[in-house]
């Protein structure tokens, strides 16, 4: 579990969260340039869950989409989970 909350992309979209609220609590006004950053950010964070999810997917031996990073490095992946 730990591997999944600490990766570079949970820990990117993170702080890319924290940067946005701190832009927001100062008197700038909500404009079209702070909801693509929310925009950008939800998206960040919906494709570094993705990553996580074929992860660990891929490490039981399930398969993933064809379009995913790890496709192809199932076996691999399920090789070393096994060997824990």
């Amino acid at each position: 579990m730990r591997k999944y909350l600490f990766g570079t992309g949970v820990l990117t979209a993170i702080t890319g969260g924290l940067t946005l609220l701190r832009g927001m609590r100062e008197d700038a006004p909500f404009t079209w340039r702070a909801a693509l950053g929310w925009l950008s950010w939800g998206i960040t964070l919906a494709l570094a869950i993705g990553a996580i999810v074929d992860v660990r997917r891929a490490s039981h031996g399930e398969t993933v989409a064809q379009d995913s990073p790890v496709h192809g490095r199932e076996k691999k992946l399920l090789k070393r989970r096994v060997e824990r």
